[in-house]
C-alpha cells in the first residue's frame, strides 16, 4: 500500500509484549523469545539481544581512512574494517566507548569528533544499533600507554588508505564489512556536501537498545 504522506523517517514503537524469555545465553549476547501483539495478531519472534556498538571512521589530514584488518571466524575471512566495539561496559557513554576503541585497536586518539551515521545492523533478527563517529585531528597514543591486545585483536594489521580508494574497493566488491561500507559511503557523501550532515558527538541516540523503553517491534 503506497502512502506518500508518511514521513521518511523510522518510527520507534513500543509493542505490547505479553511474554519474553531468554532461550540461549551466550558469551557475548543472548537470544530471547518475545510474544507480542501487532495490529490484533499475536506473533512470536526470537531476537538476538545485543548491547549495541560504536565504530570510528578516523580520517587523517591527507584524507586517508585508518583501516584495520581482523580475522572474523563466522565468515572465515580476514576483513578490512574500521575500529569498532561493543557497548558492553555498564553506563559507558557511546562517545567514550568510541574513543576507547580507537585507542585500543589503532593506538590513536583524535581531537575532533562528530556523529557520522547511525544504523541497525540486522533488524529482522537482532536489536543491534551502531553509531559511527567521524574522528579527525589524529594523534598517536604514547608507546607506554598502548593497550595490550589479545585474541583476534593481537594479530591486527593497520593501513591508511585514501577515502576515495576505499570507496572504489567497496564498489568493486572487494570489501564486505557492513560498518566499513556504510561509514565509507556516508563519509564520501558528507564530504561532497561540505560535511554539513555531521551531527554533534553528543547527539541523542534513542535507537540504542539501552535507551529504549521496553521491547520494541
Amino acid at each position: 500500500m503506497a502512502d506518500e504522506t508518511v514521513p521518511l523517517r523510522d518510527e520507534l514503537l513500543t509493542r505490547s509484549v505479553t511474554s519474553s524469555e531468554v532461550v540461549f545465553e551466550g558469551a557475548v549476547w543472548d537470544v530471547r523469545r518475545d510474544t507480542f501483539e501487532l495490529e490484533g495478531e499475536t506473533l512470536v519472534r526470537e531476537v538476538i539481544d545485543h548491547p549495541g556498538a560504536v565504530a570510528v571512521l578516523a580520517l587523517d589530514e591527507q584524507d586517508r581512512v585508518l583501516l584495520i584488518r581482523q580475522y572474523r571466524h563466522p565468515v572465515s575471512a580476514n576483513e578490512w574494517e574500521i575500529p569498532a566495539g561493543l557497548l558492553d561496559i555498564a553506563g559507558e557513554d557511546p562517545l567514550v566507548g568510541a574513543q576507547r576503541e580507537l585507542a585500543e585497536e589503532a593506538d590513536v586518539t583524535a581531537d575532533e569528533w562528530a556523529v557520522l551515521v547511525d544504523y541497525f545492523t540486522s533488524p529482522g533478527g537482532m536489536d543491534e544499533a551502531i553509531r559511527v563517529y567521524l574522528a579527525r585531528g589524529l594523534r598517536p597514543v604514547p608507546e607506554g600507554e598502548r593497550h595490550q591486545r589479545e585474541g583476534e585483536e593481537a594479530h591486527l594489521l593497520q593501513r591508511r588508505v585514501p577515502l576515495d580508494e576505499v570507496a572504489a574497493a567497496v564498489l568493486a566488491g572487494d570489501l564486505h564489512n557492513s560498518t566499513l561500507v556504510i561509514a565509507t559511503m556516508t563519509a564520501r557523501a558528507s564530504r561532497e556536501g561540505g560535511w554539513t550532515s555531521l551531527r554533534p558527538a553528543d547527539s541523542p541516540w534513542p535507537e540504542h537498545p539501552g535507551r529504549r523503553e521496553g521491547p520494541t517491534g
